[in-house]
C-alpha cells in the first residue's frame, strides 16, 4: 500500500479530518478529533503509526519482526510504527487501519459517537 491508497482509505472513514498539526512533514488522521492514525510524509520507506491492542501489539511485532515496530514518538504500548511500502500484505494495513480506528471510535464519549454514527 502506498501514501496515496492509506490517506485516501483513511479519508473513507466516518467522521475523518486530516491536518498537518505538528508541521508540513506528519500528516495526523482524526475522528471527532482524536488521533488514529500519523503518518511521516517525508520518511522512506513509509511508515505510519496505528494504535494498537497491547496484547495485540506484542504479537503483530513478533510476527512481521521489523515491519511492524513500537510506535515511533508514541506510547509504545498502545502504538505501532507500520511500513506500509514494504512486504506487509494491504489487507493486513487496512485491518490495522480499522482496528486503529476502532479503538479510537470505541474510547469516544456517548455523546461523540452518537455524533459520529448521525453523519
Amino acid at each position: 500500500m502506498n501514501i496515496e491508497e492509506f490517506r485516501t482509505y483513511c479519508l473513507a472513514k466516518k467522521g475523518v479530518t486530516e491536518s498537518l498539526p505538528f508541521g508540513p512533514d506528519t500528516l495526523v488522521f482524526k475522528v471527532m478529533n482524536k488521533m488514529f492514525a500519523i503518518c511521516g510524509l517525508e520518511r522512506t520507506p513509509t511508515q505510519v503509526n496505528l494504535k494498537c491492542d497491547p496484547d495485540q501489539s506484542e504479537e503483530l511485532r513478533a510476527q512481521y519482526d521489523g515491519l511492524i515496530i513500537p510506535g515511533w514518538h508514541m506510547n509504545k504500548h498502545h502504538w505501532n510504527t507500520v511500513f506500509i511500502e514494504d512486504a506487509l500484505p494491504p489487507k493486513l494495513v487496512i485491518q490495522l487501519i480499522d482496528h486503529s480506528y476502532n479503538l479510537i471510535v470505541a474510547s469516544l464519549t456517548k455523546k461523540l459517537q452518537a455524533e459520529l454514527a448521525a453523519l
